[in-house]
C-alpha cells in the first residue's frame, strides 16, 4: 500500500473516541486504504497539511463539555488554510443521560473549521437515536454533520455504522476527486 492521504485525529480522555478510530481505520483498510492515526495530543496542528483527507474524532462530556486537547485549540483551528483539505468529522456521546448536548463537541468542531476552506464530507443521518438537542446537527436536523456514536446507549450499533459511514465516506470521497 502506499503513503496515506488519509489521517484520523482523535481527542479522547477515556480511549472510547480512539478506539471508534482504530475501528474506522480498519475499515478503511478493507477497502484497500491506508490510513494513518493520531492522538491530537501528540501532534503539531501542521500535521493537516500533511494529509489530503483529514477524518477528526471527538466526544462531548457531560453537559456539552470539548474534550480537553481540542479544546486547548480553541480558536487557532479556525485560523486554518485548509482549502484544498476534505474533512470527515465523526462525535461521541450520550443521547440519554445528555439529551440536551448530545454531540455537541462535534458541532463545536465543525463551526471552529466550517471558515477554513475545507470540504467536509460524511453527514450522518439523525434517524435512529434519541436526544432533545445537538449543535452538531445540520440546519434542517435531518443529519449530523458527521457520524453520531453513543457508546453508552447504542454500542451494539457502533461496528455497523462505523462500517456505513466509511463506505459512505469513500463514495463522496471518490466524486470529489473526480
Amino acid at each position: 500500500m502506499n503513503t496515506p492521504s488519509i489521517a484520523l485525529i482523535y481527542g479522547t480522555d477515556t480511549s472510547n473516541t480512539e478506539e471508534v478510530g482504530i475501528k474506522i481505520v480498519q475499515q478503511w483498510g478493507e477497502l484497500g486504504e491506508d490510513v494513518a492515526i493520531y492522538n491530537i495530543k501528540d501532534v503539531d496542528l501542521s500535521i493537516f497539511e500533511d494529509y489530503s483527507t483529514l477524518i477528526l474524532g471527538i466526544p462531548t462530556w457531560d453537559f456539552g463539555g470539548i474534550q480537553s486537547d481540542w479544546e486547548v485549540l480553541g480558536d487557532t483551528l479556525s485560523t486554518l488554510s485548509l482549502d484544498d483539505k476534505t474533512i470527515a468529522l465523526y462525535g461521541l456521546g450520550d443521547q440519554f443521560g445528555y439529551a440536551d448536548y448530545f454531540l455537541d463537541a462535534m458541532g463545536w468542531l465543525y463551526e471552529k473549521l466550517k471558515t477554513t476552506g475545507a470540504t467536509f464530507i460524511g453527514q450522518w443521518p439523525t434517524e435512529g437515536y434519541e436526544f432533545e438537542a445537538s449543535q452538531a446537527c445540520t440546519e434542517d436536523k435531518m443529519h449530523f454533520v458527521g457520524l453520531a456514536i453513543d457508546e453508552d446507549q447504542q454500542f451494539e450499533l457502533t461496528d455497523q455504522r462505523v462500517e456505513q459511514w466509511v463506505i459512505q465516506l469513500y463514495a463522496e470521497r471518490a466524486v470529489l476527486m473526480e
